[in-house]
């Protein structure tokens, strides 16, 4: 299974098909308006220029489950990401990350890449997986890693193909 064999809601509630990503490298985060790594969206939308260019995508996913901290509706995310943080990366339809209604995505996001001890469950938001161009995901970072901490691994994967 790849990333590629799933269909998402994009923001407005419309399908997003990966596959439309095919061949990109892909950083999937699980992010919220209210939480103390909030200001992880300017760093995500630095990546996102830095990067898109050469076959990089951030994708957001807003995720309520931790301690409430995205209440807001879709149209209050975006306009919220887009005023503070001026982001223009992809953002997709609120979901949820763990449980019994975890999003089919992150089910198998989780399970490629099993957290700390093996755990599979999301433990906050800004959760990351890096994604490869061929769809799979290659590592995953917890909510303190910033985004610029994981820069050299996009440009090492990024310059994969690109050498």
């Amino acid at each position: 299974m790849l990333i590629y064999d799933f269909t998402v809601q994009r923001i407005d509630c419309l399908p997003r098909s990966l596959n439309d990503f095919r061949g990109q490298v892909l950083l999937i985060v699980n992010v919220a308006s209210q939480c103390g790594f909030t200001g992880q969206y300017q760093g995500l939308e630095t990546l996102y220029r830095q990067f898109k260019d050469r076959g990089f995508a951030v994708l957001g996913f807003p995720c309520n489950q931790f301690g409430g901290q995205e209440p807001g509706t879709a149209a209050e995310i975006v306009e919220f990401c887009s005023r503070t943080y001026q982001v223009t990366f992809p953002l997709f339809a609120k979901l949820n990350v763990n449980g019994p209604d975890a999003d089919p995505l992150y089910q198998f996001l989780k399970s490629s890449r099993p957290g700390i001890l093996g755990t599979e469950g999301i433990k906050w938001n800004f959760t990351k997986f890096l994604i490869d161009r061929a769809g799979r995901p290659i590592r995953r970072y917890a909510p303190t890693e910033s985004p610029e901490g994981i820069a050299p691994a996009i440009e090492e994967e990024l310059s994969k193909v690109e050498g």
